[in-house]
């Protein structure tokens, strides 16, 4: 059955528009750090902000642990890893070199699609009510 991308039909701004021209459905650097700028970690019993890891360090991670992720365009590897650090370090991810395999699990997901982690952002920022500063990000 082929089915129908409904975001076609949302009403988006023109800077987004601008930014989805230039870098499709990806993380540019600056949106990954407005993004991760956000994310916050149980700190014993508070929040607190993310020590973000870079691209450099993303792109480490995962050589040393010989990990290859096939959909990994511009920023997104370095989205989802800060993600899986604030969320599931720790937890459901024990270590570091099960944050490259988490990854390639998130990126390189057979009935995933194109834009998966900057899609799930939108749809979370969208939620939370979080406006993305389009203009800023591109």
């Amino acid at each position: 059955m082929e089915r129908t991308d409904l975001t076609r039909y949302d009403i988006k701004p023109e800077a987004m528009l601008n930014y989805l021209r230039y870098n499709g459905p990806h993380f540019s650097k600056r949106l990954c750090e407005f993004a991760v700028g956000g994310m916050k970690r149980k700190d014993g019993i508070r929040l607190a902000k993310v020590s973000p890891w870079s691209k450099e360090d993303v792109e480490k991670l995962l050589t040393e642990q010989g990990v290859n992720v096939a959909n990994n365009v511009s920023y997104d590897a370095v989205y989802v890893a800060n993600m899986c650090k604030a969320d599931y370090l720790g937890k459901s991810v024990p270590d570091e070199p099960h944050v490259a395999l988490f990854i390639k699990d998130y990126l390189d997901d057979e009935d995933g699609y194109e834009g998966i982690a900057f899609n799930r952002f939108l749809a979370d920022c969208a939620r939370k009510g979080i406006v993305i500063p389009w203009e800023d990000v591109i």
